[in-house]
């Protein structure tokens, strides 16, 4: 067709006849086109109406869940507000409305459009009977903060002192930056590791990782912090790994601190991550994702942390 439009002869090599698209055997093969190739004028604000489609649509269910396994389930409704929807999740889990990050399809699900509507489900192309993944916010660190500490501690195995090790893996983006441990106490100056630090009387291992965050490199945009079982297959033997994060000024008031009681059967967990948000701004989020890999081998660990950055977490 666009060859006799543009020529007003027949393309094929052997006729070179003239030709118009007036003629009646171009006029029927331009009107299969137009039916194959329907234009549909459509907008975000585009609300399924059809009560079939609808009731389909109502049909399905919607989960939302932690890299730990805890989770929720709600009916799935396309047309509810990313904000409702992190209203249901915090009477559930409660988990406060401004510190979850949902994710879908690697995407975080925003509260709001660029256009400053309200963002509901169907904008984000979430489909019925999908998960959604819940992200929680531990602590948003003020600009004023500099010299922080990451305690991540442990409990003794029955009857006996043994060692868990924290380990901090650096990333810029999802490349591999540089790795702090007890072998690796501090790669540069923006980071070092305290060795071990074992409290015979409270039975309690202890790990410490100084950060200051004026003092990091500006390609570093994530710190994720790790506990993993050296002899042993997993981490069950050592009671409430857990991690405290307070400003080293201050090392009596815990700004955050969480707990995983579901990484027992597992090598290693990603207790949590410290990222650049948005503006630049350091935030700490709750992990819990557990993973093979140890410090006398990180690269599962690697790969467990780099899939997680690819997914926006």
């Amino acid at each position: 067709m666009k060859a006799v439009k543009d020529t007003s002869k027949c393309p094929h090599p052997d006729c070179n006849q003239p030709a118009t698209l007036e003629d009646p055997t171009l006029k029927f093969f331009q009107a299969i086109l137009d039916d194959m190739f329907k234009m549909y004028d459509i907008t975000d604000d585009y609300v399924p109406t059809t009560p079939s489609v609808v009731s389909l649509l109502n049909n399905g269910r919607l989960t939302v869940s932690l890299l730990t396994g805890e989770s929720v389930t709600i009916p799935f409704n396309p047309n509810m507000d990313v904000l409702d929807l992190k209203f249901k999740v915090q009477q559930e889990l409660k988990h406060d409305v401004n510190k979850q990050k949902l994710l879908y399809r690697d995407t975080e699900l925003t509260d709001y459009l660029d256009n400053g509507s309200k963002a509901r489900l169907s904008h984000f192309s979430v489909q019925p009977n999908s998960t959604i993944m819940l992200v929680v916010l531990l602590f948003a660190i003020p600009e004023s903060f500099n010299d922080v500490v990451f305690d991540l501690y442990w409990g003794y195995p029955l009857g006996r002192k043994d060692y868990l090790d924290a380990s901090c893996l650096i990333f810029s983006g999802t490349q591999f930056y540089s790795l702090c441990d007890y072998g690796h106490t501090r790669p540069f100056a923006a980071i070092r590791h305290s060795g071990d630090i074992m409290d015979n009387l409270r039975r309690k291992g202890h790990h410490t990782m100084n950060v200051s965050l004026k003092n990091m490199p500006s390609t570093v945009t994530h710190l994720f912090f790790t506990l993993s079982a050296w002899n042993s297959p997993n981490i069950s033997r050592y009671p409430n790994p857990s991690l405290k994060f307070y400003e080293a000024s201050k090392p009596g008031k815990d700004l955050c601190k969480t707990t995983f009681q579901h990484a027992g059967a597992y090598q290693a967990v990603v207790m949590c991550s410290l990222s650049r948000g948005k503006h630049g701004k350091w935030e700490i989020f709750e992990s819990g994702k557990v993973s093979a890999g140890n410090a006398m081998n990180y690269e599962p660990l690697k790969a467990t942390i780099q899939k997680l950055i690819s997914q926006g977490f």
